[in-house]
């Protein structure tokens, strides 16, 4: 993770309102210490995600990752002369709390940046405040293609809206046709009932999924939608066993899609449910019990724990004694905390070793420039904004653990 490229600008057009203060230096200590030289200037990286709640087990472990980033940056002076500390925000996974995490980050004049959001429908309320800001925005778990390559993107009109917006985590116009694409030909399953929350990721993934599913031959047998956060899903199960499809395709997150396979097997429906990076963690596991065995889903990237890249990422959370895991975007939170630290270190390098003034708009252009050897393997963006890493996996859950079943790309 050492071999990262310094950027150079040949031309900073500086606007903003940042005001950047001195302070000594601090001490390292566990997972919450830094270090860095005397007298350096100290910029935030944001941090937006649920902290609390339902998908906090996904939230803390971005979290985590991105404090692990910022003090690995300070204790190593990746960027002489800067100190990165972070500040993060709970999100509860409402778009509500997320748009005024936005407004209160940007007015925070130190934050050059920020990592975040989990959910895709937070993110479409946050975009805008951030893109008036020149305040780069970096998703390690968005995947719904519209928040970079507009809504038209599925005709082929692709237009990217707001430019202050990356991520690091590929999206649905692959992951729902790669989980089509594994359960009609390595399944061998025809027949799917199609389920979402409601939600913008989950009606997302579920759309590039039937799209995929049906062009390869494979039949609807019936499509519903179920309320986020609800517990009886009882019509829905009934409206399964009825339409005989041989699975079901969930889009949602692991706090509905738990409850659903649950009550499925319990009314002696056996299929399995395969859902996307929003069902992938151990938490599904444990809500779902012993009905979650044989169900499936894919999620962004290779697993981390099979990458040479990530051995050093690995050792490094697990000394730093963090109370939660770093869970199924901590690679990913980690890369999209450095890729803000890569463009800070540009930006400062292009002006003498300095950070001007109001560097945000500087830091929102050399994020588009930005490539190293990160985490979870090179990370760079292409015009929208998009990683260009498009690795993913499917998991299966086998003797009650996720198990790596299948990693590649979607060829289309």
């Amino acid at each position: 993770m050492r071999n990262r490229s310094l950027l150079v600008l040949t031309a900073i057009a500086a606007t903003g309102t940042l005001t950047l203060t001195a302070c000594g230096s601090r001490a390292a200590s566990g997972a919450s210490g830094s270090s860095s030289a005397s007298s350096a200037t100290t910029v935030t990286i944001g941090v937006d995600a649920p902290l609390t709640g339902p998908l906090s087990a996904l939230g803390l472990g971005i979290k985590n990752s991105v404090d692990l980033a910022v003090n690995t940056a300070n204790k190593t002076n990746e960027v002489p002369g800067i100190t990165f500390k972070i500040e993060a925000t709970d999100d509860k996974a409402s778009p509500q709390q997320g748009q005024q995490n936005a407004t209160t980050l940007v007015a925070d004049n130190s934050v050059v940046g920020v990592v975040g959001p989990l959910n895709s429908g937070v993110a479409v309320s946050m975009q805008k405040i951030f893109d008036n800001a020149n305040l780069v925005e970096v998703s390690p778990a968005n995947t719904n293609p519209a928040l970079t390559q507009g809504p038209n993107w599925g005709t082929g009109t692709k237009v990217r809206q707001f430019k202050s917006y990356f991520r690091t985590a590929t999206t649905d116009a692959i992951q729902g046709p790669f989980a089509a694409q594994f359960a009609y030909s390595t399944l061998n399953k025809k027949k799917v009932f199609l389920v979402d929350n409601k939600l913008t990721y989950g009606v997302g993934l579920v759309a590039t999924f039937k799209d995929e599913f049906t062009k390869l031959g494979g039949t609807v047998a019936g499509q519903d939608h179920v309320t986020s956060g609800a517990s009886d899903y009882s019509s829905t199960v009934t409206a399964i066993k009825a339409s005989g499809a041989d699975f079901v395709y969930f889009g949602g997150e692991y706090p509905d899609a738990a409850p659903l396979t649950k009550q499925l097997k319990q009314q002696g429906d056996k299929i399995p449910v395969i859902g996307g990076d929003g069902m992938y963690d151990p938490t599904y596991i444990k809500l779902a019990g012993t009905a979650s065995e044989g169900d499936f889903a894919t999620s962004v990237g290779a697993p981390v724990e099979t990458l040479d890249s990530a051995k050093t990422f690995i050792a490094n959370y697990k000394a730093a004694g963090y109370a939660d895991p770093y869970a199924a975007y901590g690679g990913y939170s980690y890369d999209s905390a450095w890729s803000i630290i890569e463009a800070v270190k540009a930006v400062a390098a292009a002006n003498s070793g300095k950070l001007p003034a109001n560097p945000r708009q500087a830091i929102e252009a050399a994020m588009a420039q930005v490539s190293f050897a990160g985490v979870t393997g090179q990370v760079s963006f292409d015009q929208y904004g998009d990683a260009t890493n498009k690795q993913l996996t499917v998991y299966g859950v086998k003797s009650g653990q996720w198990a790596t079943i299948k990693t590649g790309t979607f060829t289309g």
